[in-house]
This record gives structure tokens, C-alpha cells and sequence, in this order.
């Protein structure tokens, strides 16, 4: 169990390093700049990916654009980390949006106005 475990997690790293490395360098969609994936997610089977991302920009029209250049590159995406990984079968791959970003500095900004109140 603990080796699965291991298996996983090691997985999860390699395909987020990869994913990265493909949005910088391979995948030439407008719509996908300033993409950053944050972290990865596989089921213990590995057959599926939750694949989290952030983007830099608040506004719901550079969020739609991102969701759907992701959409449109997964078949790519998914492609190019068949061919990097030594794994059975490739999982299929679904991009979720990471809110935790956004959540955090919500955070930071009434922490910020707090100390302004003291």
C-alpha cells in the first residue's frame, strides 16, 4: 500500500513538472499564457488526472479564455506526456481551477486591513 502510495505521489510531481514545461514551451495557444499548474491530483488507479491550475488575471473573461485553451490543448497535452513518461497508459486528464489562490489572498487582504484598524 505505502509503495502504491509513493508510486502516486511520484507520478502526480513528474506529470505537474511536465505539464509546465509543456505550457512554457510547446503549446503556442494565446489563450494559455500565464498559466501555472499548482498541483495534480491521480486516482490510486492511475486512470484519471484532476490537474489544478491558476492564472494570473481576475477577470472572468481571461478565466474562460484559459479554461478553454486548456480544453483545447488536452488531447495534446495528454499526447506529449505519453511519449515523456514510462507509464502503462496515460491517464486522462482534467483541468480544474485552482481557487485557492484567489482564496489566500483574500486572506492576506483582511489580515492587511486588521493591522490598518490597529
Amino acid at each position: 500500500m505505502a509503495q502504491q502510495n509513493f508510486r502516486v505521489g511520484r507520478l502526480e510531481q513528474e506529470i505537474q513538472r511536465e505539464v509546465n514545461d509543456l505550457l512554457l514551451k510547446r503549446i503556442r495557444d494565446p489563450r494559455v499564457e500565464g498559466v501555472t499548474v499548482t498541483g495534480v491530483e491521480v486516482t490510486g488507479d492511475l486512470q484519471q488526472a484532476k490537474i489544478y491550475y491558476s492564472v494570473l488575471s481576475e477577470l472572468a473573461s481571461v478565466n474562460q479564455k484559459a479554461a478553454a485553451g486548456l480544453e483545447a490543448a488536452t488531447g495534446l497535452i495528454r499526447k506529449e506526456l505519453g511519449a515523456r513518461l514510462a507509464i502503462y497508459k496515460t491517464p486522462e486528464l482534467k483541468f480544474v481551477k485552482d481557487e485557492s489562490v484567489l482564496y489566500g489572498n483574500k486572506i492576506d487582504d483582511l489580515i492587511r486591513q486588521l493591522h490598518q484598524n490597529d
